[in-house]
């Protein structure tokens, strides 16, 4: 039999075997070739889901590129310098920090190559003009890498197991399919692995609590160690450490659907056509990290990674910019999305490296006032085409007239 559809597929898997993980049918919804979520064309901010830091303004791109600049100097300035971004999407984040590096060390720009990676066609099909490679793939392609691996929110999309707590004993979360639709069932854990987690972690859930544990976590960075030789890993995702992220509150789990900028109630509706992602477990990226080799420092948040790098000199410069109010102000909302409390600021940045001795990176101790002397030399990186306008998108009566005469630059 053909099958037609994602929608076939996991009904024929089901059928065959009884009920899925939860694991088993959010790696079909995201990632089936034929259908997953992430592997459409479609399946972008444009497409009306969601947006990220990279698609709302350029100073994200030019920060971690002056960090990653740093990071080049902190391995004595290799020739490549060699930074792989797994989960690339488009391409916007790897068009923004190839763009700005050409604004640094003439060196550090000649030593850079960028390689942006993803499983889906649309990184073949993002903005074009910037010097990186595009390459299509499902792992890292890469090994006996000198420089950084780069993700940003990429680990919140790998696919998790669902588990609860019942009469004291862990149990875990199957999808089944009955009378023409999707349910969930609960029978034993699929695997021991759950409960080591957790009890590794020191966490005891409450009775009735779910739970995701991401098992995919352990594979993923072991590939990240074996692939990096020596220099740094930089995780930029939504999470907590494990004593928060299974906290009490957080009782029903952190899974979440979004759908056309909403949050949508199911996973099991729209499957294929809605993104589906749970919080990162930060203790456990560390805990493994260290395990393959690579040193962790401190976890920090999005806002204090891009604060410490100097974002608020950037927002500062924006008034003497010489743009007219309105260009300043889509400017200065999106640059402060970035750090916002309550949404893109809570975010997490963990630095690893392997095989390097040095002190913490900038992003992670907080700039030096000789870093913060060039800052106020280096170009102001400005919205363009390439980005959302999420002035346009709170206040619609703003847009008026945007889309001629912008300075695009």
């Amino acid at each position: 039999m053909t099958l037609h559809s994602l929608q076939e597929v996991l009904i024929q898997r089901i059928t065959s075997q009884g009920k899925l993980t939860f694991a088993e049918f959010m790696a079909l919804a995201l990632y089936w070739p034929q259908g997953g979520y992430y592997t459409t064309t479609s399946a972008s901010a444009s497409a009306g889901d969601y947006f990220t830091a990279p698609l709302a303004h350029p100073v994200f791109g030019a920060l971690l590129a002056i960090q990653l600049e740093e990071m080049w100097r902190l391995l004595d300035c290799p020739h490549p310098f060699v930074v792989v971004e797994p989960g690339a999407g488009s391409g916007q984040l790897a068009r923004d920090i190839t763009a700005y590096a050409g604004h640094l060390d003439a060196s550090f720009r000649q030593a850079l190559r960028y390689v942006a990676v993803d499983r889906s066609a649309r990184l073949a099909s993002g903005p074009g003009g910037a010097s990186f490679e595009r390459l299509i793939a499902a792992r890292l392609p890469l090994r006996g890498v000198t420089g950084c691996i780069l993700s940003n929110e990429l680990l919140d999309a790998l696919p998790v197991h669902r588990v609860t707590l019942r009469n004291g004993r862990l149990r875990e979360i199957y999808v089944a399919y009955e009378d023409g639709r999707f349910l969930e069932v609960e029978d034993e854990p699929s695997t021991h692995l759950f409960a080591a987690r957790l009890a590794g972690e020191g966490v005891s859930l409450e009775e009735g609590q779910r739970a995701e544990v991401c098992l995919e976590l352990n594979p993923w960075v072991q590939e990240v160690a074996a692939t990096l030789e020596r220099g740094f890993v930089l995780t930029i995702d939504y999470g907590y450490e494990a004593q928060e992220l299974y906290s009490r509150q957080r009782l029903p789990g952190t899974l979440r659907c979004y759908y056309r900028h909403t949050l949508a109630s199911s996973p099991y509706a729209r499957v294929g056509e809605q993104d589906i992602t749970a919080h990162v477990d930060f203790t456990a990226v560390t805990s493994l990290g260290a395990r393959y080799g690579l040193a962790g420092q401190p976890l920090q948040t999005q806002a204090s990674f891009l604060h410490n790098l100097g974002l608020p000199a950037f927002q500062r410069r924006l008034a003497t910019s010489g743009l007219g109010q309105r260009q300043r102000d889509a400017n200065r909302m999106a640059m402060l999305e970035m750090a916002r409390a309550g949404g893109m600021g809570d975010f997490k940045v963990l630095a690893q490296s392997k095989n390097v001795t040095t002190e913490a990176v900038t992003g992670v101790r907080g700039a030096s006032a000789d870093w913060m002397d060039r800052l106020a030399k280096l170009p102001l990186p400005l919205l363009d085409d390439q980005h959302l306008s999420l002035m346009e998108a709170r206040y619609p009566h703003a847009a008026q007239s945007w889309s001629e005469g912008w300075p695009w630059r």
